[in-house]
């Protein structure tokens, strides 16, 4: 069953603006009540389905172009690399493979997060078919309006969804498309031509009954509600229904940090529950380029190493060394949300997990993704094995005189700063430290330095740094207000400012204690609450340590005072380890965009991170650029003519006489005078020159078939008829 053909006029076109709207109202509370993301990739859909459909693409075109965008927005979204390589088709088959056995199998939850975005795609294209046909074939939009409402007003009584505004918006669109559609079936019926006084006789007072019928709905006294709120009626029979509810999910972990400040609303939501020995926070990953607005990662496309159960986790933590006393300890972490990848404590040593679970760990980021058969996978539960790190303090102290052993791409690496950076951030970081000897001192009084009553915490009263403001420079000296990433930021540049290399730390703390569980475990719920951020500086022959400046938070990392002398009796036996870890963090410096030589999947990468880092411009931008085609396109009896008379005015070649002819032919078609099938261009040519009373177009017809039969033209004959194809083209300026 293919389009419909359709007029491309006006109206129609608001037709299908409306359905957009309409359609829109089902989107907008899937962001808000799921965990879907990147909404922008639908509407664009949506919109690139509707614009084919009034443009009367054929459906074999318009499919083509429809599953060409469906497979790079799936690309974009699950995959790695460049989409023209193919090499991202054989992962992508098997997933679906994989997923067409779950459905047989009626395994509903086990579809991967890949696969529901293609489903979801074949929804909007089947929504959008139905509209077309609806508005276009049926004329009736009755059903999918009462459809619409129902929906938005279900959501609105039994899900934290606030649907005010979206009944009202929808309101308007529906009684638009339903009044636009009511006038057309008139005009059909009465066997009436569309003019635009008709229109407008009948369009006006329906836009008056609207805003007419929208104010009085706002500015009426409302009722209160006949019947109670059933919400909690329901949940009365619920069990464990003593939470406050999810709310609009403001806080938690995410990947984009690029622009840091603003406040944001909190979030009760479970993000996992964990058994543990002692309290300890648990990591996702690790930024170290900061930007003055906030940090990215060094490597754009990431480097992969894979491991499995049983290998070494390539997590660059602390060196085992006599410096660091260790006890070994195990956690179990129970999830609860969707995402694929681990949190972890500091000193990692093993996972444990499904058998085919594998394994890789971004060496940019240090974040561990869990796969299943190479395809992203969220697990519910596993246990992990770790060593509780306690430093010597004498060790540390003299760690930072051996700085000069660190490979100079890791110093640059974790010492990098914007060249644009404030001096005074420096100043200040060189004034706190001047007294302190060692790195261990200066980290421990930068540390303290944020204790200093002058700076506060908060959720709520944030700033967001103008385009010419640095985001640490803002919080140190203007508004010295903030939360944890106001306060790490701050640390890690004032530290790589005077030479310590540092990285930013994102995770969650330890959570809330819930109850003991004997044996020396205690359970911990984590929540989108205790998403935090913070320090680790790195001292050579150590390795990392964290640090906490955040106000009213503690990372429960123990220092040892008292044994140091001990810990630090045979330096030189350490020589040898100290060589081996900094190598790992110097890794990520291979692929280095610095010293790597160009190629096409670097070029495209940084393409796909320019499209990541600017999509709403884009987005505007092509939508701008698209309405403008339109607005082009609907005018273009207006300019098209004029634009026609000034490509063939200079021109004096006898050539051009045939193109002219031919152009002319779909102006005037275009303009109105249909050419019936079967018609003589000599019966088509008295047909205008009676309907404009002339005869300019016979004349320069006859000159065209003489044209068409001799296979020549006299010379001079465009000049000659030049006049009266201007006369006749002129003539169809609408």
């Amino acid at each position: 069953m293919g389009y419909q053909r359709v007029q491309k006029d006006f109206a129609t076109f608001l037709l299908y603006v409306l359905g957009f709207f309409l359609l829109w109202e089902w989107l907008r509370p899937v962001e808000e009540l799921t965990d879907t993301s990147n909404i922008i990739v639908f509407l664009v859909f949506l919109v690139l389905s509707l614009l084919l459909a009034f443009f009367g693409v054929s459906p074999v075109m318009s499919s083509a172009i429809k599953v060409l965008y469906i497979l790079y927005e799936l690309h974009y979204l699950y995959f790695e690399g460049s989409f023209f390589q193919f090499s991202w088709i054989a992962a992508f088959a098997s997933d679906m493979w994989h997923n067409f056995g779950l459905l047989a199998e009626r395994d509903w939850p086990a579809i991967t997060n890949l696969f529901r975005s293609l489903l979801f795609f074949i929804l909007l294209w089947l929504m959008t078919y139905l509209i077309q046909y609806w508005l276009i074939n049926r004329r009736q939009i009755f059903i999918f309006f009462f459809m619409t409402l129902i929906y938005i007003t279900v959501l609105d009584t039994f899900t934290p969804y606030t649907a005010d505004a979206a009944i009202v918006r929808t309101v308007i669109a529906g009684f638009a498309v339903m009044g636009i559609l009511t006038f057309n079936r008139l005009l059909e019926q009465e066997g009436m031509k569309k003019e635009a006084s008709l229109s407008r006789k009948w369009m006006i007072p329906l836009t008056a009954l609207i805003a007419l019928s929208t104010g009085l709905g706002f500015a009426a006294p409302k009722a209160e509600p006949i019947w109670p709120d059933p919400v909690p009626f329901i949940k009365s029979y619920g069990q464990n229904s003593g939470s406050d509810g999810p709310g609009i999910q403001k806080i938690g972990y995410g990947e984009d940090d690029s622009r840091l400040g603003g406040p944001f609303i909190g979030d009760n939501a479970v993000v996992f529950k964990a058994e543990v020995e002692s309290r300890h926070y648990w990591k996702v990953e690790t930024k170290d380029t900061y930007t003055g607005k906030g940090w990215v990662t060094f490597q754009p496309e990431g480097e992969y190493l894979p491991f499995g159960m049983g290998e070494e986790i390539p997590v660059t933590s602390f060196i085992d060394s006599d410096a660091i006393e260790t006890s070994e300890e195990v956690s179990s972490v129970y999830t609860f949300m969707n995402y694929p990848h681990v949190v972890y404590p500091l000193g990692l040593k093993s996972i444990k997990a499904s058998p085919f679970i594998t394994y890789e760990l971004e060496t940019a980021t240090e974040k561990i993704r869990t796969l299943d058969s190479g395809r992203p996978l969220a697990l519910e539960d596993y246990k992990l094995g770790f060593a509780v790190p306690e430093y010597s303090v004498t060790a540390m102290k003299a760690s930072g005189a051996k700085a000069e052993s660190l490979p100079e791409e890791f110093l640059s690496r974790y010492t990098q700063l914007p060249e644009e950076l404030p001096e005074r951030i420096r100043d200040l970081a060189q004034e706190i430290t001047q007294d302190k000897p060692d790195w261990f001192e200066k980290a421990r009084e930068l540390e303290r330095y944020f204790r200093r009553g002058e700076y506060t915490y908060s959720q709520t009263d944030v700033a967001v740094p103008d385009e010419n403001e640095d985001y640490v420079d803002q919080f140190l000296f203007d508004t010295k207000q903030g939360y944890c990433d106001n306060f790490s930021s701050s640390m890690v540049v004032m530290a790589r400012s005077i030479g310590l290399p540092a990285r930013w730390v994102k995770g969650y703390t330890e959570g809330e204690f819930k109850q003991s569980l004997g044996s020396g475990l205690r359970l911990f719920e984590i929540t989108n609450n205790n998403a935090h951020s913070w320090v680790e500086i790195y001292f050579p022959e150590i390795g990392w340590v964290p640090f906490e400046p955040t106000q009213g938070f503690n990372n429960n990392v123990q220092f040892n005072f008292d044994t140091a002398g001990q810990n630090t009796s045979e330096p030189e036996a350490e020589k040898p380890k100290e060589t081996e870890t900094p190598v790992k963090p110097d890794k990520p410096e291979v692929t280095s965009s610095k010293e790597s030589p160009f190629t096409l999947e670097k070029l495209w990468g940084n393409i796909e991170s320019f499209f990541k880092e600017h999509w709403k411009v884009i987005g505007a931008a092509v939508l701008a650029a698209a309405l403008l085609v339109i607005v082009l396109f609907q005018k273009r009896g207006k300019w098209l003519p004029h634009y026609f008379i000034w490509r063939f005015k200079r021109t004096r070649n006898d050539e051009h006489f045939s193109k002219a002819y031919l152009i002319l032919l779909k102006e005037l078609d275009r303009y109105g005078l249909k050419r019936n099938s079967g018609q003589t261009l000599r019966d088509y040519a008295k047909y205008v020159d009676s309907f404009f009373s002339t005869r300019e177009m016979s004349r320069l017809t006859a000159r065209y078939e003489e044209l068409v039969y001799r296979g020549v033209l006299k010379e001079g004959s465009w000049n000659d008829t030049k006049e009266l194809w201007e006369n006749l083209i002129k003539r169809t300026i609408a």
